[in-house]
């Protein structure tokens, strides 16, 4: 079984996108970019253009533990349109996997009805297009099997809880390290 899905559309953000999987591979993870287009180049908000692993067409989601969704403009947005997206979510969430999105990315996970009022964090004002209300003033929220973090410079953080959450605190404290993120003490 492979860890994360990783789903990219035009517009995604590129420091929450490509953050997240740098930091589950240095721990191993299996992770795969995918387009939800029927092509593999994607191009980012920032106009930096990636080639994703796969199409979405390729993939059998059953083969995941876990999904995320990236922020960023019109990435999210374009996302949140996606039927079979949304309908992915759902999927997950219905069999208790691990539904992950961060910045504009949560707006997806409420078109989904799977995020609940207080139980959630999204960048700061994202919250303004969302039905569900009160997300919380924190970089990551866990609330069961749904985990949204806040925006672009969290994005380190998020992937060294998700190793936390699909290996070990052990391995997340490692990957950390290996970061220098203990070190941020010293520069902040």
């Amino acid at each position: 079984m492979k860890d994360l899905l990783v789903f990219l559309a035009e517009g995604f953000e590129e420091i929450e996108a490509l953050t997240i999987v740098d930091v589950l591979r240095r721990a191993d993870l299996k992770v795969d970019t995918v387009s939800v287009k029927d092509r593999l180049e994607v191009k980012g908000a920032h106009g930096v253009t990636v080639l994703a692993d796969k199409a979405f067409d390729e993939i059998n989601i059953e083969d995941y533990r876990a999904m995320y969704i990236p922020g960023g403009q019109p990435g999210a947005t374009n996302l949140m349109n996606d039927k079979k997206v949304l309908e992915c979510a759902n999927v997950f969430n219905d069999e208790e996997r691990k539904v992950i999105a961060i910045c504009a990315g949560p707006q997806v996970l409420d078109a989904a009805g799977l995020l609940k009022d207080g139980k959630f964090t999204c960048y700061p004002g994202v919250e303004k297009r969302l039905k569900v209300k009160d997300p919380q003033d924190a970089a990551v929220v866990v609330e069961e099997n749904i985990i949204t973090a806040m925006g672009p410079a969290l994005a380190i953080l998020l992937g060294v809880k998700l190793v936390e959450v699909l290996v070990s605190k052990e391995k997340a404290e490692e990957v950390a390290e290996g970061l220098l993120l203990p070190q941020l003490k010293k520069f902040i």
